[in-house]
Formats: structure tokens, sequence, C-alpha cells
């Protein structure tokens, strides 16, 4: 189970260095895509092309699916606590979200391929574009998930779900602040250099 962790974890970061340079060529593309709509609507000498405007939404939908996917390795979606942090409840709901989003990626898996292949039957009505290159962002998405969503569960039932979080969760900020107050707080407590209950004239303190 451990060398099968390892391998997977090794995976997933390849699959993640991947994921993040596509995902900064589909934020650049959508931009110059929107930068020319808006251009081309103010000049009349450039040309109104029509296909820009499909080809951002078509990268939209794929940032939004595939940075979803990023997210669930790293928990980086929104999360409602509930329950106080380290109680039973709490562990519980947190185990239950990495389920969930397993459930999810095999639904988009399942689901997505029949999605995907619909698009065979249906073209971009501006650019021609065959519709499967748009709707199997849902069957790519859950696959990364589902991948994402294994190495999760297997580190919490190898290695406990906090150090599972520990390796995988982006930081909190504000778990960051409450650690940061604490320590300011016990400094708080001791007494400045050099004040060892005696005034700054040598006499005893009130």
């Amino acid at each position: 189970m451990s060398r099968l962790l390892a391998g997977l974890a090794q995976l997933n970061r390849v699959l993640e260095r991947v994921l993040h340079w596509i995902l900064l060529s589909l934020v650049l593309g959508f931009v110059l895509l929107v930068i020319y709509q808006v251009i081309s609507r103010n000049l009349a000498f450039m040309p109104s092309l029509y296909w820009t405007e499909e080809f951002s939404r078509f990268a939209f939908q794929w940032m939004v699916m595939l940075g979803a996917a990023v997210g669930v390795l790293h928990a980086d979606h929104f999360v409602l606590e509930a329950f106080p942090r380290g109680s039973w409840a709490d562990l519980a709901t947190r185990v239950i979200r990495d389920l969930a989003c397993l459930a999810i990626g095999i639904i988009f898996v399942f689901h997505g391929h029949e999605f995907a292949l619909s698009g065979l039957r249906r073209n971009a009505t501006a650019s021609g574009l065959s519709m499967i290159y748009v709707y199997s962002a849902f069957m790519v998405s859950g696959a990364f998930i589902l991948l994402f969503s294994v190495q999760r569960l297997l580190h919490t039932l190898l290695h406990g779900l906090d150090d599972m979080e520990a390796a995988l969760n982006t930081p909190s900020e504000i778990e960051a602040l409450e650690v940061s107050a604490s320590g300011h707080s016990v400094e708080g407590l001791e007494p400045p250099p050099g004040s060892s209950g005696q005034s700054e004239r040598g006499g005893p303190r009130p």
C-alpha cells in the first residue's frame, strides 16, 4: 500500500505540473481573446472574428473544470466548518468530504463519457469545431478528481487525516493568523527585558 501511495503521489505531482501549465495557457488565451473582442468592437478596421467569442467560452469552461480538479487535491474549495476542530464530528465530515469528491469524480467519468460522445453530433456555430472537445472537459476533470481523491483517502488510511492534510492541503491563512496570535499572547505574558520586578531606578515596583 505504501508503494502504491508513493507511485500515485509521484504520478499526481507530474499531472499537477502539467495542469498548471495548461491552466496558465488557457488563462493567457482567454485574456487575449477577450482583449481582441473588445478592441475589434471599437476599431472599425479590425475584422470581427466571431469564433473568438466561442473559443473564449470554451477556454473558460476548461479552466473551471481543470481548476476544480486541482482544488480537490489541495482542498482549496470552500469549506464550512460546523463542528469544533478535532472533534469526532469534525473528523467524520472531513473524511466524508473526500469521499464525496471521489463519488463526484466517478460520476463525471461515467456520465461525462456519454456526454463527450454526444459532442460528436454537434459543431460550434461560428468555428465549426466539434463539441466533443468542449464536452469532454467533464470526463477529463472527473479522471483527475478521481486520482487526486484516491491519493488523499489512501494517505489518510495509511498515515492519518492530520498527516494527509499537512502534506497536501494548502496552508490556511486563518490558521496561520491564529497560531501567530497565540504566539504573541504567550510572549505577552513574559516580562519585558530588564524589568525583573524593579523599576527603572532600581527600586521595587509598587
